[in-house]
């Protein structure tokens, strides 16, 4: 038999040994997988203006868990959190009874963070079950990592990729297991139930055009059922559609973002809502130091119960100042006027920021914060980074706030 009658030969043992090339063993599962150990301890104190007595908390959240490798693009993740109290319960964590302190939202408790399967194929992913959704810059969508007991979602996410540089977004959610988890008790109220009830569709489309356009388009409505915006609200008043547009990139040395969103009520909101956000921010990098100026506004509603601009789901500790004073919008909306620096310092990071905040409507101004912070690597202990922190709001409105200051020292150490 001549070569030319053995070339169709070769051809067909090739076509049939590729797919068995590529075969994956099962094993890879656990062969490629990766433990996850993480422990964070943290010192915070709460001093405020108010009958409060001050609150010192020491708390140690500790994480476990494994990442399994992939196989034929199907992987999975489970993952446990405990958040247990170091000495006194001098600090109210919503949970322990603790009603004359400040509070201090890290309850203690054990519970399973994330417990999801993923599969991975050539245009995106699809996600389900318990998972960690962070989306953008989390003003609307994030999981308050900041907090012991991290924001996780119940539900099923998918990206999909269809063209170069597009990235479409999906996600339905029906339970939300909030930072004040496990469980809840005598001591929860109508604003911080451990799990929010209801039925929430994520639609986020993010184009990037080049480095100095990224555009995202989203629309986000929140059937949010056992959750209200004030003890005095009903019910159901934070369940609401928003639909936004978000423009941001880098031009050389600079950096943009500029942002709008339209709030209305949805699903069985007893309120008619009806308000916007504005964001507008300018950065400008210099040897490594980062200065950036920002103006956010999350409008208000004169109208009956709180009608402001709200973002329940955000990591809302990134925003509007660090003493958290601004977690509920007030019904008169909040304009944030900041301006901050990040820079490199000593092998570690150092941050500044200051805020001045008015009332969107009418012309009172709520105070003004400044927050510091610096956070370094230990050496030596590869994974363990320490970190002080800062902040100190100064109140002009004391009819709806109140002068605060707050610390913290913090020791993590990821593996």
């Amino acid at each position: 038999m001549n070569n030319h009658a053995l070339k169709p030969l070769y051809i067909a043992l090739l076509a049939l040994s590729a797919p068995l090339a590529q075969a994956e063993d099962i094993s890879q599962l656990f062969n490629d997988g990766k433990l996850i150990l993480d422990a964070r301890y943290r010192y915070e104190h709460v001093d405020q203006d108010n009958t409060f007595d001050h609150a010192n908390a020491q708390t140690l959240r500790t994480r476990v868990g494994f990442q399994t490798g992939k196989w034929y693009g199907l992987s999975g993740l489970i993952e446990a959190d405990n958040t247990s109290r170091i000495g006194d319960a001098s600090y109210n964590n919503t949970r322990n009874g603790q009603g004359n302190y400040s509070v201090v939202a890290d309850p203690d408790g054990s519970e399973i963070n994330q417990a999801l399967l993923r599969y991975d194929f050539a245009q995106g992913n699809l996600v389900v079950g318990r998972q960690r959704i962070n989306l953008d810059n989390q003003r609307f969508v994030g999981g308050v990592a900041w907090r012991q007991n991290e924001q996780t979602y119940d539900g099923l996410l998918g990206q999909l990729k269809p063209i170069d540089k597009l990235t479409l977004t999906y996600a339905y959610i029906d339970n939300i297991n909030t930072i004040f988890g496990p469980g809840d008790n005598r001591f929860d109220n109508r604003t911080n139930p451990a799990n929010i009830e209801g039925h929430s569709h994520l639609l986020n489309a993010q184009y990037v055009v080049s480095p100095a356009l990224t555009v995202t388009a989203y629309n986000y409505l929140l059937g949010l059922d056992n959750i209200a915006a004030s003890n005095a609200s009903p019910l159901g008043s934070l369940a609401s559609q928003t639909n936004g547009l978000r423009a941001n990139g880098t031009l050389g040395a600079f950096s943009y973002a500029a942002e709008y969103a339209q709030q209305k009520d949805y699903a069985d909101n007893p309120l008619d809502l009806d308000s916007d956000y504005y964001l507008a921010e300018l950065g400008y990098t210099w040897q490594g130091v980062l200065f950036k100026g920002g103006y956010e506004v999350l409008g208000g509603d004169d109208g009956a119960g709180n009608r402001a601009f709200q973002t329940p789901l955000a990591t809302k500790h990134a925003f509007q100042g660090w003493a958290d004073v601004f977690l509920t919008t007030p019904a008169d909306g909040i304009e944030d006027a900041y301006v901050g620096v990040t820079a490199p310092l000593w092998g570690g990071q150092l941050q500044a920021w200051y805020h001045d905040f008015d009332a969107e409507q009418g012309s009172d101004s709520y105070g003004d914060e400044i927050d510091l912070s610096y956070g370094h690597p230990i050496p030596g202990v590869k994974g363990l980074v320490a970190l002080a922190k800062y902040a100190t709001y100064s109140s002009d409105d004391e009819a709806l706030t109140v002068d605060t200051d707050k610390f913290w020292l913090q020791l993590q150490y990821t593996y």
